[in-house]
C-alpha cells in the first residue's frame, strides 16, 4: 500500500487529500501545514468519512511522519489572487519552496516529489536545482489541468465523451502555454474535420480556435473572480498523477519536467509529453510538432528562463 504526504492545508492541500482518500489511492495521508490546527481540522473532517472509504489512514503530522512516503505534494505557497499573476508570486514562493525542501527531503530521500504551487514552472526548476534529486523524481503538474480544460471545451463543442478528445497543451502553465493543433483529435478524426465526419442530424457550432484556447487559458482567473480560488480541478489532476506514478501502468501526462535538449530548449521545467510510472516522470514523448509550434515552445521556453534570471534561486 502507499503512503503520500501534502505539505499545505489550505485550499488545494486538503482538497487533495480529501480526493486522495475518495479515491482509494492511498492507504496512508500525512497533512503538514505551518498552520497545525487548520491541518488538525482538515484531516479530521476528511477521517470522520473514511468509514466509507477505501481504508486509510489520515492524520496531520510533521516532517518527522512523513518518512516512507512515496510520493509528496507540495501546495503550499502564497496563492493568487483576483487579478494577480503567477510570475507575481515568484520570489516569495522560491523561498517558501526552498525551506520545505531543506525540510523533507533529508525525511523522504526516496519519494517522487510533485510540486503543484505556483509559478509551477519556476518552482520546480527550483526545487529539482536546490535538492540534487534525480529529474524524474521531481515533476510539476504543469499543464495536467490546462489539458483537461482544453479537452473538457472541445468535448462541449461536440457533446462527445472528454476521454475520445485527444489533444494536448504544452509549455508554461501559464499565458504562454500553447495548443499543438496539427496533433489534436477525436477518435483519430482531426479537429477540424470531426464537423463533416459526424453523421448526426445535431447542428454543430463552427470550431473556434481562438475561443477555446481563450477559455483554456482564462478558466483560472475567471474561476478565483467568481469563488475566490481554484482548487476541485486542480486536486483532481494531481490525484490522477498520483494514481498513475503509483499503478505502474505508464502512462503519457503533460507534466513539467527539467528539458535537456528536446526541440532545442536545454535547462528549463516545463510542459512536454512524458511517460509517468513507477520510475517516475522517466521519459518524454517526442511529438512531431511542427515549426511555428516548435517556435511557441521556445517563445514559452524563453518567458520562463528569463523570470528565473530575476529571481534569487
Amino acid at each position: 500500500m502507499s503512503k503520500i504526504t501534502v505539505i499545505g492545508s489550505g485550499n488545494v492541500g486538503s482538497t487533495i487529500a480529501y480526493t486522495l482518500t475518495t479515491m482509494g489511492i492511498a492507504s496512508e495521508i500525512v497533512m503538514i501545514d505551518i498552520n497545525q490546527e487548520k491541518s488538525l481540522g482538515e484531516a479530521m473532517d476528511i477521517r470522520q468519512g473514511t468509514c466509507f472509504c477505501t481504508p486509510v489512514d489520515i492524520y496531520a503530522g510533521s516532517y518527522a511522519d512523513a518518512r516512507n512516503s512515496e510520493i509528496v505534494v507540495i501546495t503550499s505557497g502564497i496563492a493568487r489572487k483576483p487579478g494577480q499573476s503567477r510570475h507575481d508570486l515568484a520570489q516569495a514562493n522560491v523561498e517558501i519552496i526552498k525551506s520545505i525542501a531543506d525540510k523533507i527531503v533529508p525525511v523522504a530521500p526516496n519519494a517522487t516529489y510533485i510540486i503543484v504551487s505556483n509559478p509551477v514552472d519556476v518552482l520546480t526548476y527550483v526545487f529539482l536545482k536546490h535538492t540534487g534529486l534525480p529529474k524524474e523524481r521531481v515533476i510539476g503538474s504543469g499543464t495536467v489541468l490546462d489539458t483537461a480544460r482544453l479537452r473538457s471545451r472541445i468535448s462541449e463543442y461536440y457533446t462527445v465523451n472528454q476521454k475520445n478528445v485527444h489533444a494536448y497543451v504544452l509549455g508554461e502553465h501559464g499565458d504562454n502555454s500553447f495548443v499543438p493543433w496539427s496533433l489534436a483529435n477525436i477518435s483519430n478524426v482531426p479537429i477540424e474535420a470531426f464537423k463533416d465526419a459526424i453523421q448526426s442530424k445535431t447542428e454543430y457550432p463552427d470550431f473556434v480556435k481562438s475561443e477555446v484556447e481563450e477559455y483554456m487559458r482564462t478558466s483560472g482567473s475567471r474561476i478565483i473572480q467568481r469563488k475566490g480560488a481554484t482548487f476541485y480541478a486542480v486536486s483532481i489532476s494531481v490525484c490522477h498523477i498520483c494514481k498513475c506514478l503509483l499503478s505502474g501502468v505508464e502512462t503519457m501526462l503533460t507534466v513539467s519536467t527539467l528539458v535537456n535538449g528536446e526541440y532545442g530548449v536545454d535547462d528549463v521545467c516545463l510542459s512536454l509529453l512524458n511517460v509517468v510510472g513507477k520510475k517516475g516522470a522517466y521519459a518524454k514523448v517526442i511529438l512531431p510538432l511542427n515549426e511555428e509550434e516548435i517556435a511557441a515552445l521556445h517563445k514559452s521556453a524563453k518567458v520562463l528562463k528569463d523570470l528565473i534570471k530575476t529571481l534569487n534561486i
